[in-house]
């Protein structure tokens, strides 16, 4: 980099002495052991193909130099720049450069080309946001999600490991402990920041879709939290564009669950040849829009695959969507006008607890349960038996007239789809501060008493409703663990026969069978690894009738493993804990432990980290620890002796902003 400092790559060169297109992916999450299998699945198959293919570790990451501070700042980009000027200008480069990436890389991808590097010729942005406030893993309709203290823990946990001696000697442990002093705790100063303000508008692309210049193919699922920015893409951006929705969770589409898997690096290699290699490959001659139409099917927090089928729009907004509306009356959704009556609503702080995740990361089983165990804290409301099928597309909207006896509130509506049998399949959802009613820049409290018109829009979703099914809406006031609760609790009263329910409607097109089938997932050999240790897996959620006490328990335990190709030994471990009690609002606790070891030879290290988020009405109080090990040869003996290289600990009390 100009200042000095020396970003590491990986990269894979075709066999040839031809110049050739290359494709940078730019991420934080270690190429050289974490990212490793996953990158040798993608690059080494695009480069198979035609393409050198980069992978580089941001400043402060992986062996590279320097220390990462946060998401998405300055520095990252300008370092982006420098390196596709840098790929442009190497001798086995032709000087056109993609770049490509899956959540951070996702959404780098999208900051750098509103950046307008002069060799950046188009993008892929899968399982992102162009907007850092809205739809991202921090905060949702102005409520402060769980995902945010998830976010926060993998970080911490990343960027407290050490760079490989063997990329960057001896001074391995000065980098380190640069590291692991300087680099900080990112929760604290996202939940500094709990409305949308210039902290989150600094590299939100939205705040300027004009600045986006060249080809975008953005890409997403169903089961991901970031979808909705696929839709708000597709509609402002004004270059060429294709959005791409599957069933998928937060992976890449050749990897995707629940499935089906396509083959998505088929797909990139049509899109790269089209506009790094002048290729007439017709994919620009496709749809706008293709998406996975999901069959109506029983509930359950895990699937393999999801029922459906591919279809398509020529563009978005689509013309064949029309708004189907449905009264709120009481207890029920109907065409027809009922008249105005009000329904209080203060819900049990269990309702949320078999929500599954806002994103879910294919660690099954984290998709939401059948919506009856949530529905007796909720007002609900339902269809008569469908007379014939209803296929949605895009966003659906809930219009309420709404008070709360509290000047601080939250709201959460489900939709789903109920089986003659009674089973109920979570479609979507919404979450909304009512404080946030008229945006998140400058929120105001409530007037308590005051009725309020507030539109709630519930996240993207394409669903098949079969004859015979109901709609049903339900409607909280708190969703924990996925959503922080308000400081206090509040009694909400809906008014119904004012209030309404908009579905998107789609009307099936003829063309949807004519769609090129997409191929079955190919990808490149795999990097040889051999399991040492099994990992552990589990969702438990404990009821402790006695203390009143309820737990949800996420242990994700990925075993010991070994990267064959570098003799490195790799473990990882994390738990997630969310815990209330009775229905205290100032109980709720969110809390952490990970555990990251890297070993080799005589490089042994072993990273701790240790978060607890908790509040009272007016503060949220977080505490977190870091802790280093160099550790002893374990031989045979797990209990042998580690010397404790460096130690951190952090207690935060941040005030509420009408969060």
């Amino acid at each position: 980099m100009p200042d000095g400092t020396r970003l590491a790559a990986r990269i894979w060169r075709p066999v040839t002495e031809e110049p050739l297109p290359a494709v940078l992916e730019y991420i934080p999450y270690r190429k050289r052991d974490l990212t490793r299998g996953r990158d040798a699945l993608n690059h080494r198959y695009l480069a198979g193909h035609g393409y050198v293919t980069v992978r580089v570790d941001l400043r402060g990451s992986g062996d590279s130099d320097g220390v990462l501070r946060d998401e998405y700042l300055a520095a990252e980009h300008h370092d982006a720049c420098e390196v596709i000027a840098w790929l442009a200008e190497q001798p086995w480069c032709d000087g056109n450069v993609g770049m490509m990436g899956i959540s951070w890389g996702g959404f780098n991808s999208l900051q750098v080309a509103a950046l307008r590097p002069p060799a950046l010729k188009a993008i892929v942005s899968a399982s992102a946001t162009e907007d850092l406030y809205v739809d991202n893993m921090h905060y949702m309709g102005g409520c402060l999600l769980s995902d945010n203290l998830s976010e926060a823990t993998v970080m911490l946990a990343f960027n407290s490991l050490p760079p490989d001696p063997e990329i960057v000697g001896d001074r391995w442990r000065e980098m380190w402990h640069e590291r692991l002093e300087g680099s900080g705790l990112w929760m604290e100063q996202w939940l500094e920041h709990q409305r949308r303000d210039d902290y989150w508008k600094r590299a939100s692309v939205n705040e300027n879709y004009s600045a986006v210049q060249c080809p975008v193919l953005a890409v997403g699922g169903w089961a991901d939290g970031y979808t909705n920015a696929i839709f708000r893409l597709l509609e402002h951006l004004d270059v060429p564009r294709l959005g791409l929705i599957g069933p998928w969770g937060h992976k890449y589409p050749h990897l995707g669950v629940p499935g089906p898997a396509i083959g998505f690096l088929q797909e990139l290699v049509r899109w790269w040849d089209y506009w790094l290699k002048g290729r007439d490959t017709a994919i620009m001659d496709e749809p706008m829009l293709r998406v996975w139409m999901q069959d109506s099917i029983s509930p359950h927090p895990s699937y393999t695959d999801r029922p459906g089928r591919w279809v398509s729009e020529p563009c978005w907004p689509a013309p064949n969507i029309d708004s189907r509306r449905f009264v709120l009356g009481r207890y029920s959704l109907t065409a027809e006008s009922t008249p105005p009556r009000t329904l209080d609503l203060q819900s049990p702080l269990s309702v949320g607890m078999f929500a599954g995740k806002w994103a879910s990361y294919a660690a099954t089983p984290d998709l939401p349960s059948d919506q009856r165990d949530e529905d007796g804290g909720s007002l609900v409301f339902e269809t008569e038996p469908l007379d014939e099928s209803c296929e949605v597309l895009g966003l659906a909207t809930l219009d309420l007239e709404i008070s709360s006896d509290r000047p601080n509130a939250m709201v959460a509506a489900r939709l789903s789809d109920v089986a003659p049998n009674g089973e109920a399949t979570r479609v979507t959802y919404g979450v909304l501060n009512l404080t946030h009613r008229d945006g998140s820049a400058a929120p105001q409290p409530l007037v308590p008493g005051k009725s309020y018109r507030v539109l709630l829009p519930l996240n993207g979703i394409a669903h098949s409703f079969p004859p015979g099914h109901r709609i049903r809406l339900s409607v909280s006031s708190s969703y924990w663990p996925l959503a922080w609760p308000s400081p206090e609790p509040a009694m909400l009263t809906i008014t119904t026969g004012t209030s309404s329910l908009t579905l998107p409607q789609r009307t099936p097109r003829e063309q949807d069978e004519l769609l090129r089938p997409f191929g079955e997932p190919e990808v490149a050999p795999e990097s040889p690894t051999t399991q040492i240790e099994p990992g552990e897996h589990h969702w438990r959620v404990e009821r402790d009738l006695e203390t009143g006490i309820s737990t949800l328990e996420i242990e994700n335990d990925q075993g010991t493993l070994s990267l064959d190709d570098t003799g490195t030994i790799v473990r990882q471990a994390s738990t997630e804990w969310f815990s209330f009690r009775d229905n205290d609002v100032t109980s709720v606790r969110g809390e952490t432990r990970t555990l990251r070891r890297l070993e080799r030879d005589d490089w042994r290290t072993e990273v701790i980290t240790h978060t607890v988020l908790r509040c009272t009405e007016e503060e949220f109080v977080l505490d977190a620890q870091l802790d280093a090990y160099e550790l002893e040869d374990l031989g045979s003996d797990p209990r042998a002796l580690s010397t404790r290289v460096y130690s951190q600990n952090w207690h935060r009390r941040i005030p509420r902003d009408l969060v």
